[in-house]
């Protein structure tokens, strides 16, 4: 446990966090919506740091990024907790139990002893993922730092929800984010995650304007997102906002948590938004859990670039200066240029 950064100290013991869109205000003896920072006697708390619940060795493909060294590996850890709540959560088995539970939670891994197992491990990067880096702040951003001086890069499987402050403290470390974009309609925001849209569309341009590579993936839930105009509208954001090179992942959504009731995501669904995303201009366009595997195509020429079976590279034919050897197109990325 150490002192959390981005807060303020209040009067009567209560402090005011500043390292989401929530902007909790916290009294004493309270915790933040995030179930893992806790305001002690006027002091802020993250109750997570150094103490991983989860940590695996990952194809980078899985985070779901495929234009940041495909085929390398990603060290990967998360702490318990989330800033939302949301109702078809795949991780909810540890990103919604922190509220009634007694830290420390976890193994126990400093900063340093996360960059000599990834290290070791021969993965490229470490990711932040599983549940939400936002809330690790503090353990991440010193693991990040250590990372970089190291040649280790660094990767967050992020919500979006953090505030413009915590962007500009970690994005110098950053060389590659995944943002959840859930929805492109409030409302679904509020009802299915506890949370608004707004922050999360300026999260997005913010790392676009950082230059950090980014890629965006959404589910698609039945009767929830998968409006075709709402799907139009979320893909012409990306073209306008952040490039028509930006990769989307399009995924299908399985029955989980609490909306057990709904049926998996039609096929046809998945379908009818790829196309969406095609007419609206983006270039890369990748689809998940539907069992496919997903290549990288040439959007100058056409061809088969990136061969993938899952999450595996079975070849890449990308010039080392990431260029299309058929056309000479330059494929949008980082590391992406093949042996």
């Amino acid at each position: 446990m150490i002192e959390a950064r981005l807060y303020n100290k209040r009067s009567n013991n209560q402090v005011a966090c500043r390292l989401c869109a929530h902007f909790c205000v916290i009294n004493n003896g309270e915790r933040g919506r995030c179930g893992v920072r806790e305001n002690r006697h006027g002091t802020l708390y993250s109750l997570v740091y150094g103490h991983t619940i989860a940590s695996h060795i990952d194809p980078i493909e899985k985070k779901p990024l495929y234009h940041f060294y495909p085929g390398s590996r990603s060290f990967s850890i998360a702490t318990p907790g989330c800033n939302m709540h949301c109702h078809w959560c795949q991780n909810a088995g540890i990103s919604q139990i922190p509220h009634n539970l007694q830290f420390p939670v976890g193994d126990a891994m400093s900063p340093e002893q996360v960059v000599v197992a990834a290290q070791q491990s021969g993965s490229h990067s470490i990711a932040y993922t599983y549940t939400e880096p936002t809330i690790f702040f503090e353990y991440s951003l010193d693991t990040a730092r250590r990372a970089a001086a190291a040649g280790v890069a660094n990767v967050y499987v992020s919500n979006g929800y953090m505030t413009a402050e915590m962007l500009e403290m970690v994005h110098p470390y950053l060389g590659a984010a995944n943002i959840d974009l859930k929805s492109f309609r409030d409302p679904t925001y509020r009802k299915y995650a506890g949370a608004r849209l707004q922050p999360v569309l300026d999260s997005l341009k913010r790392l676009h304007h950082f230059g950090i590579w980014l890629e965006v993936t959404t589910l698609i839930i039945p009767g929830i997102n998968d409006d075709p105009q709402e799907l139009k509208e979320l893909a012409e954001f990306i073209v306008t906002e952040l490039g028509a090179d930006t990769p989307w992942h399009v995924s299908r959504f399985y029955p989980q948590y609490k909306l057990q009731n709904l049926p998996p995501t039609p096929p046809a669904s998945i379908n009818q938004a790829v196309d969406i995303a095609r007419a609206a201009g983006l270039n890369y366009i990748y689809v998940g859990n539907l069992g496919v595997d997903c290549d990288t195509s040439c959007p100058g020429c056409g061809i088969v670039l990136i061969q993938r079976r899952g999450y595996s590279i079975r070849s890449n034919r990308i010039n080392p200066d990431s260029c299309c050897p058929d056309c000479g197109h330059q494929i949008v990325g980082v590391g992406m240029g093949g042996k």
